[in-house]
Parts: C-alpha cells; sequence; structure tokens
C-alpha cells in the first residue's frame, strides 16, 4: 500500500526507531524529503509565491497532522514552508513519520 493510504498509528515509546537503512529505503517513496546525517528526522524545504500561499499550506497540513495523531515541526514565513518529522516519543523515526511526509508531498498538489 502506498504510504499516503496509510494511517498514522498511535506511538507512545517503548519502539525502537527505524534504523538508518530502513529510514533511508522509506525516504526514496517520499521524493523531496531529506534525512539527517544522524538519520533521526526527515526534512523538507516548501517554497511559495506569497506569504498568503505559505499560511495556507501550513493551516491545511495541521488539520492534517491533528486528524492522523502525527505532528511535524513548522517553520514558515514568506514564501516558505520548512517541515521536519521525527516520532518524539521513541527519539527517531517511526513509519508514520514517513506516511506524514507522503501526505505533506499530496497535500501541496492541493494547495
Amino acid at each position: 500500500m502506498a504510504l499516503e493510504n496509510k494511517k498514522c498509528v498511535p506511538c507512545e515509546g517503548g519502539l525502537d526507531p527505524l534504523a538508518k537503512d530502513d529510514a533511508i529505503n522509506l525516504l526514496e517513496k517520499v521524493p523531496g524529503w531529506t534525512i539527517s546525517e544522524d538519520g533521526v528526522k526527515i526534512r523538507r524545504h516548501f517554497s511559495f509565491d506569497d506569504f498568503v500561499s505559505a499560511l495556507d499550506f501550513v493551516n491545511k497540513l495541521g488539520a492534517l497532522a491533528e486528524s492522523e495523531g502525527h505532528h511535524p515541526d513548522i517553520s514558515f514565513g514568506w514564501g516558505y514552508a520548512d517541515i521536519i518529522y521525527f516520532t518524539h516519543a521513541i527519539g527517531g523515526l517511526h513509519e508514520n513519520d514517513f506516511i506524514m511526509a507522503a501526505k505533506t508531498n499530496e497535500l501541496l498538489r492541493s494547495v
């Protein structure tokens, strides 16, 4: 099943984060995203034509994150949004992060 069609599962900790090699394999399924050097986070920079477009994207992403129960770190301003995913409860990456990255990519197509 494609990542964007999956649903995030609750993660309260007690799990091991993905090994870097496993994370890199999932990264191939989410174009535009990069993995941190330590393999703990994924991130993507999005560019927009103006502040309102960036804000609209961030607001829609916030609603999506809330519905999935998996929230990114977001930094945005005039013409950009930087999104970072990692699973705080396990201190690293989980499949949920890649599901949300795929859903974020899909969301961009609707903005």
